[in-house]
This record gives C-alpha cells, structure tokens and sequence, in this order.
C-alpha cells in the first residue's frame, strides 16, 4: 500500500482522444501524476508535453518508473498490455472493451489473481453517470418494487470516425456496435436485473457491410424472469441512448447520456409513480444532469482502491468478464452469425483509442 502522502506516478499507453481525457482527470487528482504517455503516432520518442515524456511504443513506457498504468489501445492489444503491467507490478485501469474475446479476459485474471496485491479496473464509465446511480438507488431501496422488464436503446449513425476505422476491422475489435458501444448498456441491464440465462438474438452487418455487427438485437431473461430486450445500433440516425425499467409499483427512464461528443441528448431519469386510478397516466418526475462528473469519480473511485487497499466496487475483472460473456451470448444465440464470425482472431497490432 503507497504511503500516505506518496504520489502515484502514471503511465498512460495510447494517448488519443480517450487516454487524453484519462489524463485530465489523472492529473486533476491530487495523489496522482502522468509522468509518460504512449502513441503510435508520436514521431519522436522522448519529446516532452508539459513536462510528460512520450513513447511511440508501449514496451518503451513500461520501461519508466510507474506505478499506475492506464491502457486506453485498441482491443487486440489491450490484454497483452494490461498482463505486462500487472507482471511488471503495477495497478492498472483498462479502458472497455476487455479485449476482443471471452477468452482475453480469461487469461488476465490468471495474471491478475497471480498478483494479488495490485487493483485491477476495466472502465465501465456508464456506472458513474448520476442518472445510472439514482436509478440503481432508487432500485435498491425497494419502495417501487421489484424489477419486471427493461427494454434499452444505445444507438449511433455509423461505426467509425475519420480517424478509427480498426473498429470496423474484425481481426483488431473482435466485434462492432454491440462490442464497442452497446456493451455499456449489456452491463447496465446486468446491474440492474442481473444475469441473464435465456437469450434471443439477431445480428446483422447488412447496412455498413464490415466484418462485424452494425446492429444487434436481443431479447433476455434472468432466471428469475425478469426480462429484457435491447437494440445496438450504428444505424440510428439522430443518436440515441435510452433504458426504461419497469417496476412493480412503477418505473424509471433514463435519457440521453453526457459523453464526450453531446450528441445523445439532454441526459434525464424520469420516476414513474403507479397509481390504482391513473388511467395510464402516472404522477412523474424528472430530474436533469447538467455535469457529468463521471470521469472525475471513476478515477476517484481506482486511486482511493489503490491508497486504501479496497476493492474494486465496479469494473472489477469479474463483473468485465461476465458482461464480455453476455455479448458474446448475444452473438452465439443467433446461429447464423455465430457459424459466419465466432472464429478466433487473430491479434495484428495495435493503436490508441
């Protein structure tokens, strides 16, 4: 365990848009400091940024004085990176998706349960938002009742920006929408309902014509039948985010979600109260989210598992492995795609996210 006044010095292995903002809030916290970042497209390795030196290569950065690292590369390199660091002993924070397989988070926790004195965190950023939060409260406090069904939208207009076509390329991703986006609302509806026994799905590339998914929809039941139906798109034109949960005596709807891009709406939990005599048209209240101080606690939350020797609450190994094996339930269910595009792959390189 670090010393009390002991500052953390990170690393940070890819170094685009997302390992940029991980930085941000790194450096924003008080027992932590980037002291070495890594990109591919660094052109001189040993050039400094605000006092920073960068690498062209994550072998290079593991060769600093670290103490944390944050890997923010793409998914077929990603598990190899988090096992170095945790055979190098250092805590390390894992931007999601795990890795391209089932498997690839497999063969981390063995690393990870080899090394038991280092936290090991996968960035489910989702949890953090305050609408996820109050919701999960509010479910957890029980006076609305039991959970009954949940049907959940996360949608965006195509699978790449200019500069991230490796998220349409199989061998690099190991999946499309559902893999990269919509496997934040996979593990939303674990959090909310739990584990889901019976799946129904269909998958398709039909629109885009890659490799991998640009939608996938499944329909799910726990074992204690509650079920769910959700919809992963890279077709939906004005992007989208969504998830109404039933509940017995009620029910809550999230809306739209304060990423990065703002493009998903106005982020809102409307609270629905049932009532004997509402002819369908309950008492409601909806609260708005103006900050997203997602970022801010989910750092918050690894540096103090860290300094305080605690757990890992969310994004924990186990909770990554059991959302990872959720998509890949969803993909296995429908038969055809599984027979066309559920072969391992093959890892080839690896870049910033």
């Amino acid at each position: 365990m670090p010393d009390s006044n002991e500052i953390l010095r990170v690393g940070v292995a890819g170094y685009g848009s997302t390992g940029q903002i991980r930085r941000q809030h790194v450096d924003a916290h008080p027992r932590m400091q980037t002291v070495a970042v890594c990109d591919q497209t660094v052109p001189t390795p040993g050039e400094t940024v605000d006092g920073v030196r960068m690498w062209s290569h994550w072998e290079q950065l593991l060769e600093e004085e670290l103490d944390v690292l944050f890997v923010c590369l793409w998914n077929d390199i990603a598990p190899t990176v988090v096992m170095e660091g945790l055979k190098r002993g250092l805590h390390v924070f894992c931007e999601k998706p795990p890795g391209r397989t089932v498997e690839d988070v497999v063969r981390v926790r063995e690393v990870e349960q080899a090394n038991p004195q280092l936290k090991l965190k996968y960035g489910f950023n989702h949890r953090y938002h305050q609408s996820v939060r109050d919701a999960l409260k509010i479910i957890q406090g029980g006076d609305l009742g039991p959970v009954v069904d949940l049907r959940g939208v996360y949608g965006k207009s195509k699978m790449i920006r200019f500069d991230q076509d490796w998220r349409t390329k199989r061998e690099v991703a190991g999946g499309g929408i559902l893999l990269d986006q919509g496997i934040h609302m996979v593990d939303m509806m674990r959090l909310f309902a739990g584990e889901f026994v019976d799946i129904h799905a269909h998958v398709s590339n039909a629109f885009w014509c890659h490799d991998v998914e640009d939608n996938a929809y499944a329909l799910m039941r726990t074992a204690d039948g509650v079920v769910a139906m959700l919809h992963s798109s890279a077709t939906q034109w004005r992007h989208r985010f969504g998830l109404d949960i039933t509940l017995k005596e009620g029910g809550l709807s999230l809306s739209g979600i304060l990423s990065s891009s703002r493009s998903y709406g106005a982020e809102t939990l409307t609270v629905v109260y049932r009532g004997d005599d509402d002819l369908g048209d309950p008492r409601e209240v909806t609260t708005r989210y103006n900050e997203d101080q997602s970022w801010h606690d989910e750092i918050e939350e690894f540096a103090r598992a860290i300094i305080a020797n605690r757990e890992i609450r969310h994004g924990s190994s186990l909770e990554a492995l059991k959302t990872m094996q959720l998509v890949y339930d969803i993909y296995a269910a429908d038969r055809d795609w599984a027979a066309r595009w559920l072969e391992p792959a093959t890892p080839v390189h690896g870049g910033a996210r």
